[in-house]
């Protein structure tokens, strides 16, 4: 079996890797800068990865889907099977259907109706068209429930939009009502009447939420595919609507950093992003806990009182693997708000680290547990307990405002927050820079050899 996965996002490299432990031969193509899975031989183009493929899984957004499936259908083998994975209208999969007309290639209509970052290559699916039986066929050797309905392109994504009215509006719902538990500064309280209601808890309430943020823009489309169904059906979309609004404010001025964005942005020096950005945006006077130390995560902001960690201790039950928590410590020093107590609960969270503008203490156990926490000064005074504070408001950090949510980036040379809507584009210009600053190197260390050589002949 040779399979062709087009998109090695998040999805698709989960079905790539899924591909791959079959001992099937699998080809990935993505324009995007996104790692390669294991195993996987990258191709140069859309053609060149569907060559020899028996079967393409197409993963590339809605929006990219009939352009992509006209190229491929030059290329693909005569017997050979397009399965369109992306989320869409019965329309659009008709669309699909028409750009592999005159090619010899069946069409299987795939509706993904479950969390595949949750289940992997396992997560339930419904498939329709002409190649529904080829692609039940597949997905169930890699172990997912597959309802083959046959018919028609189109119908497994009618199935998925009558379904998303539901998914999409209880997640949305989530987020919504926490946001406006947190303004109300209700925050725990409102996690708990929500977990309560679900099967899964806290769990698939996080779940839902960070999904709902992450994949904002393309499921704003999906629910507008949703309320067009609706509205065709001779009904009011009235929750749909709604569904499709919240999305779609959500995709405009939101972007959620995940774990492909961090590895991203892992080894690149804060003085090279600061120079990419025109070098605004880094923090001064805090410090680097140890020598070497680096950190990367996303910010989950806390302002305090001076002095004053209760704050700080009300947000370690909401943290989160990844995050860094940023405390705005009104630039007091007088006594320390974190030590190793803290530090070792945060760890069991998984948290990345914190930034700190305030004093710390127990540096030296901070360093042996491997915490790093970026600080003002040190001050082997506790904290008081008493607030106010605040949780997920803007904060000033060694000069520089950051956002709940922001990509925090931090090594010897300081702390720098990027806005997730920004990333995509900087993230070039940060790596142009460190590129060019790795050539200026290898010239100077070249003439550098080169003088030393002349001034060994002369000797």
């Amino acid at each position: 079996m040779h399979v062709a996965v087009l998109g090695l996002g998040e999805a698709g490299a989960l079905y790539a890797s899924a591909c791959t432990r079959q001992g099937w031969d699998v080809t990935g193509y993505d324009p995007g800068d996104v790692p390669t899975p294991d195993h996987v031989v990258r191709a140069t183009s859309i053609a060149d990865a569907v060559l020899e493929a028996d079967v393409v899984l197409g993963l590339t957004g809605a929006r990219a889907a009939v352009a992509v499936a006209t190229e491929a259908a030059t290329a693909m083998r005569p017997g050979s099977c397009l399965a369109d994975m992306n989320s869409g209208s019965s329309a659009l999969k008709d669309d699909v259907r028409a750009a592999l007309e005159g090619h010899d290639v069946l069409l299987a209509d795939v509706a993904v109706i479950g969390s595949v970052p949750t289940f992997g290559a396992r997560t339930p699916l419904i498939v329709s068209g002409s190649g529904s039986a080829v692609a039940a066929s597949l997905f169930t050797a890699l172990g997912a429930d597959v309802d083959d309905i046959g018919g028609a392109p189109g119908d497994a994504a009618t199935r998925k939009l009558v379904r998303s009215s539901w998914m999409k509006g209880v997640a949305a719902l989530i987020v919504e009502t926490l946001e406006a538990g947190r303004a109300a500064g209700l925050e725990d309280w409102t996690r708990e009447q929500v977990a309560e209601q679900l099967a899964d808890g806290a769990v698939a309430m996080d779940r839902l939420y960070d999904s709902t943020y992450k994949h904002a823009a393309r499921r704003a489309h999906e629910m507008r595919d949703a309320t067009r169904q609706i509205t065709d059906a001779g009904l009011v979309p009235v929750m749909a609507r709604a569904t499709a609004a919240l999305h779609q404010q959500l995709a405009e001025n939101h972007t959620i950093v995940d774990a492909d964005v961090l590895r991203a942005w892992a080894d690149l020096p804060v003085a090279n992003i600061g120079d990419a950005r025109g070098r605004l945006g880094i923090t001064r006077d805090l410090h680097a806990p140890w020598r070497g130390a680096t950190m990367v995560g996303r910010a989950r902001t806390v302002t305090v009182a001076g002095g004053d960690n209760v704050g700080i201790q009300r947000i370690i039950e909401q943290a989160r693997p990844h995050d860094v928590i940023v405390v705005d410590g009104q630039a007091d020093t007088s006594r320390a708000l974190v030590g190793e107590l803290i530090a070792g609960r945060l760890i069991a969270k998984g948290v990345a680290g914190m930034v700190i503008d305030g004093a710390i203490r127990d540096a030296e156990d901070l360093q042996d547990m491997g915490f790093p926490i970026w600080h003002r000064a040190r001050n082997a005074a506790g904290p008081y307990k008493n607030g106010p504070f605040h949780h997920g408001e803007p904060v000033s950090v060694g000069g520089v405002v950051c956002l709940e949510g922001d990509l925090v980036v931090a090594d010897g040379d300081g702390v720098t927050f990027v806005r997730p809507h920004e990333a995509p584009a900087l993230l070039p210009a940060a790596r142009a820079v460190q590129e060019e600053e790795a050539r200026r190197r290898e010239g100077i260390s070249a003439a550098v050899d080169a003088y030393r050589r002349a001034q060994e002949e002369v000797s």
